[in-house]
């Protein structure tokens, strides 16, 4: 299975989950087994460089701080583009991310808050939070989900 998390730019919400989902499989045999890659990237605006508060909360959840650093964004087009056409399933944060997506992908098009609790919830944007400790609170909603999320693909892959 290959995954596939977009949001906006590919800054804050997307990497966030590349990074920890990615850690979350390559430390689950089962998950292991039957997940190819994770990856991330945008569907509406191309950035240059992962948001400073990302780096912050994945920093001070263990990750290499160079490893986390050498996160570049990517766009659906350029890039990207391969990552969205390989792709088995394209993740979203909020139902809007659908529509910036090229048509064709629609169908591999799901949400994270519905595949991790069966109830759609927006995950929105935290680029703007000032605040470094609310912006950690909104990844670790994220992180719920990502941790929700492997137990359902876990029961799945396993059943």
């Amino acid at each position: 299975m290959k995954i596939l998390f977009i949001c906006m730019s590919n800054i804050c919400r997307s990497p966030y989950c590349e990074y920890v989902f990615r850690k979350i499989v390559q430390e689950d045999d089962v998950l292991s087994k039957n997940i190819e890659w994770v990856k991330s990237s945008a569907v509406f605006y191309k950035s240059l460089k992962i948001n400073h508060k990302s780096v912050k909360v994945l920093t001070d959840e263990g990750f290499d701080r160079e490893y986390v650093l050498s996160h570049q964004p990517t766009f659906k087009w350029g890039k990207g583009r391969r990552y969205f056409k390989d792709a088995d399933i394209i993740i979203g944060m909020t139902r809007s991310n659908k529509w910036f997506l090229p048509f064709r992908f629609h169908k591999k098009f799901a949400l994270l808050s519905v595949l991790a609790s069966g109830k759609y919830k927006a995950i929105p944007d935290p680029v703007l939070i000032k605040e470094q400790e609310k912006y950690n609170k909104a990844m670790e909603e994220i992180k719920g989900y990502l941790i929700s999320y492997a137990d359902e693909l876990k029961q799945k892959f396993s059943a």
